[in-house]
C-alpha cells in the first residue's frame, strides 16, 4: 500500500478511493479454493493494467470486497466493468465447472461507495465558508 494520501499527475492532485462489492450469479458460493486464488491473481493483474491500486481485497465464497484507489479518469463503472469482464472470461475458461453452474460468472449489479479522508460535513462547511471570504 502506498502511504501517501495524495497522488499527482501533470495537471491534478487527487485522492480517489472506492469500496466495491459484487457477487457471482445467483450468489453461488463458487469463490473458494483454487478459484479464489486465481481470482485474486487476475484482479491484481487487471488492476495494474488500468492504473488501479487494490489497497485491500477480501474474496468471500459468494462475494468480492475491494478497497481501491484510482485516477480521476477511471470511473467506478469502468473499474467494475474491467475487473468483472476480465475475471469472468478467464475463470470460466480455466474452471469449466463454473460454466455448467452459472450462465454468466457475475451478476450485472455491484455496490460502490466513495471513500474519502475528509467527511461530507467538513466539505459542506468549507464550501459554505468560501462565501464569507
Amino acid at each position: 500500500m502506498n502511504g501517501k494520501r495524495w497522488k499527482r499527475s501533470t495537471t491534478t492532485v487527487y485522492n480517489i478511493s472506492y469500496h466495491l462489492i459484487w457477487c457471482p450469479k445467483y450468489r453461488r458460493k463458487v469463490l473458494v479454493d483454487d478459484v479464489a486464488k486465481r481470482l485474486e491473481e487476475l484482479l491484481l493483474e487487471k488492476a495494474h493494467e488500468i492504473e488501479l491500486e487494490i489497497v485491500q481485497m477480501e474474496i468471500m465464497p459468494d462475494h468480492v470486497h475491494l478497497f481501491v484507489k484510482t485516477t480521476p479518469t477511471n470511473s467506478p463503472h469502468f473499474i467494475v466493468q474491467q475487473l468483472k469482464g476480465y475475471t469472468s472470461r478467464i475463470l470460466r475458461q480455466e474452471f469449466p465447472s463454473l460454466k455448467s453452474r452459472l450462465p454468466s460468472m457475475w451478476t450485472r449489479s455491484y455496490y460502490c461507495e466513495s471513500v474519502g479522508h475528509i467527511s461530507e460535513e467538513t466539505i459542506r462547511k468549507y464550501i459554505e465558508k468560501q462565501k464569507n471570504k
